[in-house]
C-alpha cells in the first residue's frame, strides 16, 4: 500500500489500482480528492470536511463513494442517492478494495463550553489508523499510526502518551498545518525521543511505501 502525505490531515492511499482519500478538508489541496475511487470523512469540522471538494470529486466521478458519519452524510447524501454511505464505531466496510474498521466516537476536547462532535477513525488494511481530531485508541495493533501532531485540543505530553498507548510500528504525522516549521524540530525531537516508536514526518506531496 502506497501513501501519499496531503497537505494538514488528508492523506491517500494506493493499492492494486484503487485509490482512497481520507479527509479532503479546507486546509488540503483544493485537488485532494479528485481521482479517488472512495472517500472518508472524520468528522464536520472544516479542515477536515470541506463540501465542495467532496462534490467535485463525487461528480468527476460517478463510480466514487463516500462513507463517514452522520452529520457529513446529511449534507451530500440527497445530492447522491446509494453513494454516501453512514458509518460509526464498531462498523467495518470494504471502500474501493480497502478493507476499513471504524473506530472513536467522539472528537477530543478542545474547551469544556464547547460541545464535542461526532469524530471517527479509520483503521485502513488492518494497518493503518487515521484517529482524525481524536487521540482513540483502536485496541488492535497499527502498524502505521497517523497521529495529529499539533491541534488547539492537543498538547505535546498526550501525543507522547498516545503513541505509547497505541504502540505502532511507525507514527507520521498529521493535523501539522498550524505547526510552523522553526517548531517542527521541537516536536520531532520529543515525539523522537519520547514515544518509544519510530516517528517522522513527510511533506506534502511525499509517499512512502507501507
Amino acid at each position: 500500500m502506497k501513501l501519499t502525505k496531503r497537505l494538514h490531515s488528508c492523506v491517500q492511499l494506493e493499492k492494486d489500482g484503487r485509490t482512497l482519500v481520507i479527509d479532503p478538508g479546507a486546509f488540503s489541496e483544493p485537488d485532494a480528492g479528485l481521482g479517488a475511487d472512495a472517500l472518508l470523512v472524520t468528522h464536520e469540522h472544516p479542515d477536515h470536511f470541506e463540501e465542495g471538494r467532496l462534490r467535485a470529486a463525487l461528480d468527476a466521478d460517478p463510480a466514487v463513494r463516500l462513507w463517514t458519519l452522520r452529520s457529513v452524510a446529511e449534507k451530500l447524501a440527497p445530492a447522491y442517492p446509494g453513494r454516501v454511505h453512514t458509518v460509526g464505531h464498531g462498523d467495518a466496510f470494504t471502500a474501493a478494495g480497502f478493507e476499513v474498521q471504524v473506530h472513536g466516537e467522539l472528537h477530543a476536547v478542545i474547551h469544556p463550553d464547547i460541545p464535542r462532535v461526532t469524530n471517527v477513525g479509520y483503521l485502513v488494511e488492518g494497518s493503518l489508523f487515521h484517529p482524525g481530531d481524536a487521540l482513540t485508541v483502536p485496541g488492535v495493533p497499527v502498524e502505521t499510526l497517523m497521529v495529529p501532531v499539533h491541534a488547539p485540543w492537543n498538547k505535546v505530553s498526550e501525543v507522547i502518551d498516545y503513541l505509547r498507548e497505541v504502540k505502532p510500528r511507525r507514527a507520521l504525522d498529521i493535523h501539522d498545518a498550524y505547526l510552523s516549521d522553526i517548531a517542527r524540530p521541537v516536536y520531532d525531537h520529543a515525539l523522537g525521543a519520547l514515544g518509544g516508536t519510530d516517528h517522522g514526518r513527510l511533506t506534502a506531496g511525499d509517499s512512502a511505501e507501507l
